[in-house]
């Protein structure tokens, strides 16, 4: 698996039709919003990306887009190792919101989600890895991971490692969880009705303190 990403979806209902339909990228919104969430610092405009290729842009940049009833915001600074200690401002621009986080990285087999209400609290935060462990797991699980955590997705390790350190592969998980969150997957099982990703525009920021 080469998948990494970390992102932010602050909804107001099913995220997946929207990113179907593919509306136009509200952009004098989408800058409003990444102000919002960087007071004092400047940003610089650059190439626009897409859901497909910039959700898990390098430090300094934000890719962000507002569309009717989602916003999505794809930062590093969201990349936690305890998602539940994300920082306020991007819980406070929920304003009612669902809001979601997802972060993964293939190279140390990393998964970290979380969902917050519209007040504001946890429903759910997961992080682990294989180097680390659990690092966070609170609130009740998600249906659709009990069969990770009663042994049904098992990692077979070849004949000369280890055994795994974990009941399943942290990235195998991940991609559950967008197909139920959002409705598409980045290297799980695609469907013919899967939004086009390529379709979904990012707003991209150069983000500097000044």
């Amino acid at each position: 698996m080469g998948a990494k990403d970390w992102m932010l979806f602050y909804t107001e209902g099913d995220v997946r039709p929207v990113l179907q339909a593919a509306p136009p990228l509200d952009r004098a919104a989408t800058r409003s919003l990444v102000e919002r969430l960087y007071p004092g610092h400047r940003l610089t405009e650059v190439e626009d990306g897409t859901l497909a290729r910039n959700t898990n842009p390098a430090d300094g940049y934000v890719y962000a887009a507002c569309f009717p009833g989602l916003s999505i915001v794809c930062t590093g600074d969201v990349a936690l190792d305890r998602p539940s200690t994300l920082d306020r401002r991007f819980l406070d621009e929920a304003k009612g919101r669902t809001l979601y986080l997802h972060a993964m990285h293939s190279v140390v087999d990393w998964l970290a989600f979380a969902v917050w209400t519209g007040d504001g609290r946890v429903w759910r935060s997961l992080s682990l890895s294989p180097d680390h462990g659990v690092q966070e797991n609170i609130g009740p699980p998600f249906a659709f991971e009990a069969p990770y955590w009663a042994g049904e997705h098992p990692v077979e390790p070849d004949e000369d490692e280890d055994p795994y350190p974990l009941p399943f592969h942290p990235l195998e998980l991940a991609e559950d969880v967008l197909r139920e969150w959002f409705g598409f997957v980045q290297e799980g099982q695609a469907y013919a009705d899967d939004p086009d990703l390529y379709r979904v525009p990012l707003a991209g920021f150069l983000v500097a303190a000044v």
